[in-house]
């Protein structure tokens, strides 16, 4: 029998993550959380239930919840509203498509997904509320830590470690045994193939800081 679960936050994020949830076949989707203006419509037929005023509320009634709410260019809303569920005791469960390979070997963390096509290889490390999207590629023994997206078709090469709120844009290449700051962006086609130790927006081959 499925589980039940809601899904906060409405936008385009969401609808990829009711794909995977759909596909994983472990829960089911009882509403998504969003602007009380929205409330009444619907997302790919399930209703937009409540506003985030209603969180306190839905965690009386249900366990499982998931973080739908895209990051891209700051992590701050994902933090409140995950601060928020845990403050209330709800559950965050990992998320993993059925199309992705995650090692057994791996460790996943709490509200973390795994979206489809994604690769997690042996003895990597993925924190809480983290976003592993399409294609990604997390090669053995990386860190990623808590809070951080990884974008699609993103490379990121074998003992990487990526600190908190990040974002790791798409198609990106991470050089094995680099170590990225938290608190950094960057941008979509970037070649990191140094350390980077102040938080900032990186962008080219080789990433360079522009601010």
């Amino acid at each position: 029998m499925k589980k039940p679960i809601i899904l906060i936050g409405g936008g385009g994020h969401c609808r990829s993550c009711i794909d995977v949830i759909e596909q994983e076949n472990k829960f089911a989707i009882q509403g998504i959380v969003d602007l009380p203006k929205k409330k009444g419509q619907k997302i790919l037929g399930y209703p937009i239930m409540a506003d985030d005023s209603d969180i306190k509320m839905l965690c009386e009634k249900y366990r499982n919840f998931l973080i739908t709410l895209g990051q891209i260019k700051s992590p701050k809303r994902r933090i409140e509203i995950y601060e928020l569920l845990k403050t209330n005791h709800a559950n965050l469960p990992v998320i993993i498509s059925p199309l992705a390979y995650v090692s057994k070997h791996a460790i996943l963390n709490e509200g973390t997904i795994i979206m489809h096509n994604a690769i997690v290889n042996a003895g990597a490390n993925i924190g809480q509320n983290c976003i592993i999207n399409n294609k990604a590629l997390i090669e053995h023994d990386c860190i990623i830590k808590d809070q951080t997206h990884i974008s699609t078709n993103a490379t990121i090469n074998g003992e990487v470690n990526v600190s908190e709120n990040c974002f790791i844009g798409s198609s990106s290449v991470i050089r094995n045994n680099v170590r990225i700051t938290s608190n950094t962006i960057i941008g979509a086609g970037a070649v990191v193939t140094k350390d980077i130790t102040e938080s900032g927006v990186y962008v080219g081959s080789p990433a360079k800081r522009i601010k």
